[in-house]
């Protein structure tokens, strides 16, 4: 907790159940619970569950250039994002590599929220300000409850009138148990979900009272670490933890392409001008890795940086790994050379107790066509 300096007004919440409050981005954030995790991905995979992501940067962009300063920013094309939208995009630096990613929200003409994790999206935004008539405010009044999972909709008709129709990426401004939200639809489960941004004050019985409403239907309160078991499956990046920051290359400055990152879809079709953009047009079929999936033999899921073996030889490393006993996959996300990201190819993750067979395997394992993040009605 030394190096916290956010703080979330659900703290008192999750030390009653059991978090030491974990620092992330700044932020004591439930890491843990005294409960079985597994109990919590299953409430989000076939109920629900409720999660404070209020460690999530949010950053107001408000003014007469504030779509240039967005655009300039990120990786897709900010005028074609319409008020009540949101879109996820990329921000690179001037190597055309990976710093963040974020979800901008378009509030109105001049008016645009941006939410990053603890990557470099607040700098980023700076630098693209500077000299421009726009103001920035990194807002940490504003709380971030997280509800996910198939009976979330279910749970907010009955205090929220029209929220069956807001669509994937798209959000409204309406109350919640009397207080003023904005909810979007938006996660980071590969469920249908929403985010909650409510104010500070009103943060506690906003979760309290889904806590409680909500148990009779099976949702449960969620630790902020159950994101990377449905991560492992719906494949989901979190940054660092599966960058060059973390696992560097012999010899080179940190920093991923899109490309090797598989993220190349978040720049929209020919847009230039945005920082980084030169390079990674250039970088294009110059991967030297690519993220790909690992299907593993048995139960036992794959240690976290878990050394990615072919032949013998260490080719790459596993950034999560995890077993599902709810799909019975034993699934993760790899970082691995071009040649072995293949359908098929065998490989062995070498574990700390001992090494398991395993394949290349496309991403996602788990609803591959998406279909339930984006359900209508």
């Amino acid at each position: 907790m030394t190096a916290s300096w956010r703080f979330s007004a659900l703290a008192d919440r999750h030390r009653a159940m059991g978090s030491d409050l974990e620092d992330w981005s700044g932020m004591g954030t439930a890491w843990s619970y005294d409960k079985d995790q597994i109990e919590e991905y299953l409430a989000i995979r076939t109920k629900a569950g409720v999660m404070d992501v209020s460690g999530l940067k949010k950053v107001h962009v408000i003014g007469p250039h504030a779509s240039h300063v967005i655009d300039r920013a990120v990786t897709r094309d900010i005028e074609k994002l319409k008020p009540g939208r949101s879109t996820y995009a990329c921000m690179l630096n001037d190597a055309g590599k990976f710093v963040d990613d974020c979800v901008v929200y378009r509030m109105g003409p001049h008016s645009f929220m941006v939410v990053h994790g603890s990557g470099q999206g607040h700098e980023q935004l700076t630098m693209a300000a500077t000299g421009r008539n726009v103001a920035l405010l990194f807002d940490d009044d504003m709380h971030d409850i997280s509800l996910q999972g198939p009976l979330a909709v279910d749970y907010l008709e009955k205090h929220v009138p029209g929220i069956r129709d807001v669509v994937y990426f798209s959000h409204i401004h309406t109350t919640l148990f009397g207080k003023p939200v904005t909810i979007s639809r938006t996660g980071y489960t590969g469920e249908r979900g929403y985010e909650i941004f409510c104010r500070r004050q009103d943060a506690p019985e906003i979760w309290d009272t889904i806590v409680a409403e909500g148990a009779e239907m099976g949702i449960i309160p969620t630790r902020f670490t159950t994101l990377d078991l449905l991560r492992s499956e719906s494949y989901l990046l979190f940054f660092p933890y599966d960058n060059s920051e973390m696992y560097p290359f012999e010899d080179e400055a940190c920093g991923d392409t899109l490309w090797e990152l598989g993220l190349d879809f978040t720049v929209s079709k020919g847009k230039t001008g945005f920082r980084g953009a030169e390079e990674h047009y250039r970088l294009k079929g110059k991967e030297r890795f690519k993220i790909f999936g690992v299907k593993l033999d048995g139960t036992v899921p794959a240690a976290e940086g878990a050394p990615l073996l072919k032949d013998g030889k260490q080719v790459g490393v596993v950034t999560v790994g995890f077993y599902s006993p709810l799909n019975e996959h034993n699934v993760g996300i790899a970082r691995m050379p071009v040649d072995c990201a293949v359908e098929g190819t065998p490989l062995t993750v070498a574990n700390p107790d001992g090494e398991i067979p395993a394949i290349a395997h496309p991403m996602p394992f788990y609803d591959v066509e998406k279909k339930r993040r984006t359900a209508k009605g």
